[in-house]
């Protein structure tokens, strides 16, 4: 099975219980021209209780790995959990959206896109570029980083550039910001 078959079906028994959701992290990169192998794909969520046992419990225990005390603790806390698909192997990090303001407003601008004739949510490349400077902030990643100078070369000019201050300002990341604009000469 094909990681974008896996995608589908995740996305499917989402869709099924109701629970928006939006592809972050490196498979969003590469929906934004960056390729790099990954070990998994990364998905922010924001289930009620109700949907996300609704979608723990639809998912067949022969074809997938999920613990619904891992999903309903994940949920509690506002961090994340991992379904993973045993016939591919796919590992899905299921990433419970924070209720801060930066969370929120990311998720609201989410885009309905067309990926292998997949219709799914992602995080604008706006987002994408902060959610990955800031995950570059907390765990010292310089793959983080890379990620986003590749995108900044790809597409600066369409960058919203007072969105992106903002952002940057209020999230503490201008240290990570112009490592990356460094990085990719902009």
């Amino acid at each position: 099975m094909s990681v974008w078959e896996a995608l589908r079906k995740i996305v499917f028994a989402l869709d099924s219980a109701g629970i928006p959701y939006m592809l972050t992290g490196s498979f969003a990169s590469t929906y934004y021209g960056v390729t790099r192998s990954t070990q998994d794909i990364d998905l922010v969520i924001a289930p009620t209780p109700d949907q996300l046992r609704i979608f723990v419990e639809s998912l067949p225990s022969d074809a997938y790995y999920a613990d619904l005390d891992a999903a309903q603790e994940a949920l509690s806390h506002q961090s994340l959990f991992n379904v993973l698909d045993l016939g591919s192997g796919w590992k899905f990090d299921l990433i419970i959206r924070k209720a801060r303001a930066f969370s929120e407003e990311e998720f609201r601008r989410r885009q309905l896109v067309k990926i292998r004739d997949l219709p799914i949510y992602v995080a604008s490349a706006e987002d994408v570029v902060l959610s990955k400077l800031e995950w570059s902030k907390q765990g010292k990643s310089r793959r983080q980083v890379e990620d986003v100078s590749a995108i900044l070369k790809i597409a600066w000019e369409y960058l919203d550039q007072s969105y992106l201050e903002i952002w940057i300002r209020d999230l503490g990341i201008e240290e990570q910001w112009q490592e990356a604009r460094l990085a990719a000469g902009v």
